[in-house]
């Protein structure tokens, strides 16, 4: 994968990557010591083709060599007296393309198949259902312009230094359908997103303009607002938020609080030269009850503008307010667990380690229900967790690369009174700066616009709760350390920083009677860890490579009895989780493979159950010589696969679903009572950094399928390790939303959506003459490896 150099006289080690990028930026022509090194190269290429016709999947610095030669000599016969090829004659290139054109055309995008073999058996019927639902849409397209989708996809995954400097591809032929509205052009900024289904919304009158800002030079220097409630009547209200920004930048977390609570995570898209746009909307009934009475608006987005970074953030929201179904039942309280810096303007987040995540409060003695709710995800040394190594194998490879520790496994722990009342296992959130940026352009990782919080249902210890007196809540980040024997251990003193609160949701009984019960039992099985770790060494005694893994399981059981005007009532929370992890890092800890599965049951005696699935695996190779280009490659894929049933304080998805938009009414739509919601996405980029340029280039392409489906039918048990009884009853599921996109080095390739099952929406095609719009460079902020992967020569990087 051009990891391999050879040397050429007049340039020095090369490898084939390096060697096409030279080619392509050569002027009058390519010298002959070089055209000889590209053409015995192709031969190669051919001769692999040859031995391995339906199976070989050329790596991508032999995609740029192919693709160098199809930009230079084109599909039409070649002018042997302009253009000499030594090795090859015109028939026998096309030979040879034709080969990797036939190879392509066979395949599925990013080959999901093989992907899927190395999955667990619940991952692969999902990726089987995705497949077949984007295999019907596809049946009704072009072919050709599937071909055409195909072809290009294949061909503009190559590294980031030959992609910065390709040529304008050929122009294909007009049959496919240009989606030139995403495409970034000078006059026209680039359209980011996060795949998200439609919410409900309304075009009514009754909206506020909460905030218009832009954030310049903005750290410890938050938007200040106020909000007052609108003059009409809601149950509802929306959030949308759209931003803007043109220049370099890197992507910054933004956080906004209504007094000390927050109430919306989010993140920034990297801009372009010519600038970016996206708009966000989000479901906030959860926090209704904030928005019957005026609150202080603090939107903390901090931000560095200088003559190098010059992007600013020009942000917009708004709010709207309308009445709806009364199929989400809100909070009539929240209790913030946060730093408490409102009075000062300043945001609540706490830092942890460096701060503890610890509040007193007292809440009402007549509460009936009470969810608490986390909103946490690391930043600087933590903010790619899961790409981390045990402790004692930080300095594995000495000097050369110093590994982040405290193993890639994290908790999220709530506790009260110094009580555990429950835990939450992280989904991996990837910000649009990280591990390569050219994955994320325009469109951005899952939840990257939008980041989920946690939740744990604290019912079982409102009668504790409910005495009248303040009691503390306490939010903890736990990861593991070992001691080099395969023995590990739980512990508090991770890296810097995770960004953490929390809320306390509760509901209130109607008549006002205090509250008793039992004091909750917590019935909790140590939890299970296993390690492993070992060396390959060369002969001179060095660490060749570093072999890993590490799994966690653990189950807990809460319960009590709760007496309320409703009479007595049993109450619990139970979860049982699992954690696994594994990799290789070799090449001086420069290379990583890295695999990771978090799958857990949450589940109450009310009827909610959650069950989900995060799967992740990331391939990345590194070269950072000294004074030297920094070069990245990058291969990943990633789930988030979540069936829910009933909600705790946020509605489930099919409640915040716009069912406008459906062709025809669904009879049964007030009848669901879960969601099923699966998110994949997958893809490879490349990433260089020029320090005497001062400047960082990167390409890349990526595919999501995402859909969501309402569930209806008698619900299905759900027992402790997670998995169903399906004698407990039947149960549909009746798809909702479904999307299939695929974009690459800022643009949308592919763009498909439909609703219940019919093409309701995008369903179009870019051609390939969109890439050619200006230098074909594609520019994102220059930083250094530890801020992309996680690993390297030290340094940090904080988002925002």
């Amino acid at each position: 994968m051009g990891g391999n150099t050879e040397y050429i006289a007049g340039h020095g080690y090369l490898s084939l990557s390096q060697a096409v990028h030279v080619a392509q930026n050569s002027e009058g022509g390519v010298d002959q010591r070089l055209a000889q090194f590209l053409e015995k190269q192709l031969a190669i290429v051919w001769s692999k083709l040859n031995a391995q016709p339906n199976t070989y999947i050329l790596p991508s610095d032999e995609f740029a060599l192919m693709n160098y030669y199809r930009t230079r000599f084109g599909d039409n016969e070649i002018d042997l007296n302009k253009r000499r090829l030594h090795h090859f004659a015109p028939s026998t290139f096309h030979e040879v393309y034709s080969r990797v054109s036939h190879h392509l055309g066979g395949s599925k995008m990013y080959d999901l198949e093989q992907t899927s073999k190395k999955m667990p058996a619940r991952r692969n019927e999902r990726l089987a259902r995705l497949n077949m639902r984007r295999s019907t849409i596809r049946a009704a397209a072009s072919k050709r312009s599937l071909y055409l989708i195909s072809i290009f996809l294949m061909l503009i995954t190559i590294s980031h230094s030959t992609l910065a400097s390709l040529p304008a591809p050929p122009r294909w032929s007009p049959q496919s359908y240009s989606l030139t509205s995403h495409a970034a052009n000078e006059s026209s900024p680039l359209e980011c997103l996060q795949v998200a289904p439609p919410i409900l919304s309304s075009p009514g009158d009754c909206q506020q303009t909460l905030m218009v800002h832009t954030f310049a030079y903005s750290y410890g220097k938050p938007f200040i607002g106020d909000y007052h409630p609108p003059n009409c009547v809601f149950n509802r209200v929306i959030f949308n938020l759209t931003v803007t920004s043109a220049g370099r930048q890197f992507d910054r977390l933004a956080l906004m609080f209504f007094d000390d609570i927050e109430i919306f995570r989010t993140s920034t898209a990297e801009p372009t030269q010519y600038g970016i746009m996206w708009t966000y909307v989000k479901d906030m009934s959860s926090y209704l009850s904030l928005f019957q009475r005026p609150q202080k608006i603090i939107f903390d987005l901090g931000n560095l503008v200088d003559n190098t970074y010059t992007g600013s953030w020009n942000t917009t929201l708004t709010a709207t307010f309308l009445t709806a179904e009364e199929t989400i039942v809100p909070a009539d309280r929240i209790f913030p667990i946060s730093a408490g810096k409102s009075a000062d303007n300043l945001p609540s987040s706490f830092a942890i380690p460096e701060t503890r995540a610890l509040n007193s409060i007292l809440l009402p003695q007549h509460a009936k229900k009470a969810v608490f709710s986390i909103s946490a995800c690391g930043q600087a040394a933590e903010e790619f967790w899961w790409s981390n190594v045990l402790s004692s194998d930080t300095r594995v490879f000495e000097n050369d690369t110093t590994l982040y520790g405290h193993s890639p496994f994290r908790e999220l722990r709530l506790l009260i009174d110094g009580h555990l009342a429950g835990v939450a296992w992280p989904f991996p959130v990837i910000f649009t700066g990280g591990v390569v940026p050219g994955f994320w352009r325009p469109l951005v990782g899952i939840d990257a616009f939008d980041l989920r919080e946690e939740e744990i249902d604290i019912t079982p210890f409102v009668p504790l709760l409910s005495d009248n007196e303040y009691h503390t809540f306490e939010i903890q980040v736990i990861g593991i350390d070992d001691d080099g024997h395969g023995n590990g251990v739980f512990t508090e003193a991770i890296e810097s920083i995770w960004v953490v609160t929390g809320k306390v949701f509760i509901w209130l009984d109607s008549n006002n009677s205090p509250t008793t019960g039992t004091l909750p039992t917590i019935s909790s099985s140590a939890p299970v860890i296993k390690l492993q770790s070992s060396k390959q060494r060369s002969t001179d005694g060095t660490v060749k490579s570093l072999d890993y893994s590490i799994e966690v399981s653990r189950n807990l059981h809460i319960e009590a009895t709760v007496h309320s005007s409703d009479g007595p009532k049993e109450v619990s929370w139970k979860q049982a989780l699992s954690f696994s992890n594994s990799g290789t890092l070799s090449n001086g800890g420069n290379d990583q493979v890295m695999r990771q599965t978090t799958t857990g049951t949450h589940s109450t005696t009310s009827g909610y159950s959650r069950i989900f699935e995060y799967p992740l695996w990331v391939i990345s190779s590194f070269s950072a010589p000294p004074n030297g280009n920094l070069t990245i490659n990058a291969k990943m894929g990633r789930g988030k696969y979540v069936q829910q049933l009933e909600d705790l304080a946020f509605p489930n998805d099919y409640k915040t679903f716009d069912y406008a938009r459906v062709p025809a009414a669904l009879d049964n739509a007030l009848d669901f009572h879960g969601s099923n919601v699966n998110n994949w996405q997958n893809g490879t980029a490349s990433y260089i950094s020029v320090p005497a340029q001062k400047r960082s280039y990167g390409s890349g392409s990526t595919e999501q399928l995402f859909s969501l489906s309402g569930i209806s039918g008698m619900p299905v048990a759900v027992v402790q390790d997670g998995t169903n009884n399906a004698a407990a009853g039947q149960q549909r599921s009746e798809e909702l939303y479904w999307r299939h996109i695929v974009a690459a080095n800022d643009s949308i390739i592919c763009d498909e959506e439909n609703f219940e099952g019919q093409v309701r929406g995008k369903s179009r095609y870019a051609t390939l003459g969109q890439q050619a719009e200006g230098d074909g460079m594609l520019e994102f902020a220059r930083r250094g490896v530890r801020a992309l992967l996680g690993r390297g020569r030290s340094e940090r990087r904080l988002l925002g």
